[in-house]
């Protein structure tokens, strides 16, 4: 017959066994940990380019609010600004600024345009979206949050943009 005290030892000692078995063993990678360090990678080639500007300098390069519209910014980053054009409390549409040294292909996407809005390339994207590219670098889009902002509204608030506060970027 085992006496309470040896059970005890006993137990613990086959439970300390099985804890330090357990945590030793290496652990069978997860289904998702393949997709996780592919992101990781991914998300590291995604950085911001150190000659990016900062967003806070795109912000005089905005149209300002007029004929009932009023403009409110929503985010500012380096390499990027963004308002919202509002009428009557509802949005109507995006304004965004974005430096594309950053990512070279999105200003790649205008070398075989033919279409010009104040006289730099531009480019509709998709049905609510109409972009250019400002300098060879900055890309000026509006994208409607409104079936009644149109194309035209669109290409008539692109030319607001102060173009000349371009060439005082850095």
């Amino acid at each position: 017959m085992i006496s309470p005290r040896t059970r005890k030892i006993l137990t613990a000692l086959l439970l300390s066994i099985v804890l330090l078995t357990t945590a030793c063993t290496p652990k069978e990678p997860g289904r998702f940990d393949q997709a996780q360090q592919e992101s990781s990678r991914q998300r590291s080639g995604q950085a911001v380019a150190r000659k990016a500007t900062q967003g806070s300098n795109f912000n005089k390069i905005f149209p300002t609010s007029a004929d009932g519209y009023q403009r409110v910014f929503t985010q500012e980053k380096k390499g990027f600004s963004q308002a919202k054009l509002k009428k009557d409390g509802k949005d109507m549409a995006v304004l965004s600024i974005s430096d594309t040294s950053s990512n070279p292909s999105a200003a790649a996407k205008y070398s075989n345009s033919t279409a010009k809005i104040a006289g730099y390339p531009a480019r509709e994207i998709g049905n609510t979206s109409t972009a250019i590219l400002v300098n060879d670098r900055y890309q000026v889009k509006i994208s409607s949050r409104s079936p009644s902002f149109t194309a035209s509204d669109r290409q008539n608030w692109i030319e607001k943009f102060n173009f000349s506060g371009f060439t005082r970027l850095k």
